[in-house]
């Protein structure tokens, strides 16, 4: 170990049977009999995923764009960024940031990199998340702008500063996944020069989605 870079490790066991427990509207639920070798056969129950990505809009000011948005499950109206499930089939994730930013934020970018990728819950979901970088922030032309229905029909937008931001997330005000790993991801990468920042396509392991599109 000493001698190899910290790095998770592709490592699937086998699975004997897969149980259909719920169909969601967006998501599944399904229990899976896993073959561990020596370790036995488990039951694991998990959520099913398709996985998200999750959007950094940067300006020239050092600040972020965030929106306010109701999730029920944790009773609140959440600041985060931008974001989306991939749910489009054949469609590369950074174009889904894209297609996520302007319908959720009325803006478009210029400049497309991978800040970070995370697991929000791996012991319970098949979710991984992506998380973009955005500069060269420009507004969508008000007659292209896209009509929000639902929840995100309320949605609050708002210019923050990324210092504050951060700041919000340490206090404990900001506690949403996506912000609390895309805005502490954000200032880590501008405090060194934006160096280390990869490419807008590069290589994200993850599981294969089995469910895309509804």
């Amino acid at each position: 170990m000493a001698d190899e870079p910290l790095a998770d490790q592709p490592g699937v066991r086998p699975v004997l049977a897969t149980h259909e427990r719920f169909q969601g509207h967006v998501w599944d639920v399904a229990s899976d009999e896993v073959d561990l070798g020596e370790s036995g056969v488990v039951t694991r129950d998990y959520l099913r995923h398709t996985g998200a990505v999750v959007i950094i809009a940067l300006d020239d000011q050092d600040r972020v764009y965030l929106v306010r948005q109701y999730r029920h499950p944790v009773g609140a109206e959440c600041w985060e960024p931008p974001a989306g499930l991939l749910d489009v089939g054949g469609e590369a994730p950074v174009d889904a940031a894209r297609r996520e930013l302007h319908e959720e934020a009325d803006l478009t970018a210029t400049e497309w990199h991978t800040l970070v990728d995370y697991c929000p819950s791996g012991g319970s979901s098949s979710e991984t998340v992506r998380v973009f970088l955005a500069r060269g922030i420009a507004q969508v032309p008000e007659g292209e702008r896209h009509e929000r229905r639902d929840e995100e029909r309320d949605m609050i937008g708002a210019w923050v500063s990324l210092d504050d931001a951060v700041e919000a997330v340490m206090d404990g005000r900001v506690r949403a996944s996506s912000a609390v790993v895309g805005l502490l991801s954000a200032d880590r990468a501008r405090r060194d020069g934006f160096a280390t920042l990869r490419a807008a396509d590069a290589a994200w392991m993850r599981p294969e989605a089995t469910r895309l599109q509804r």
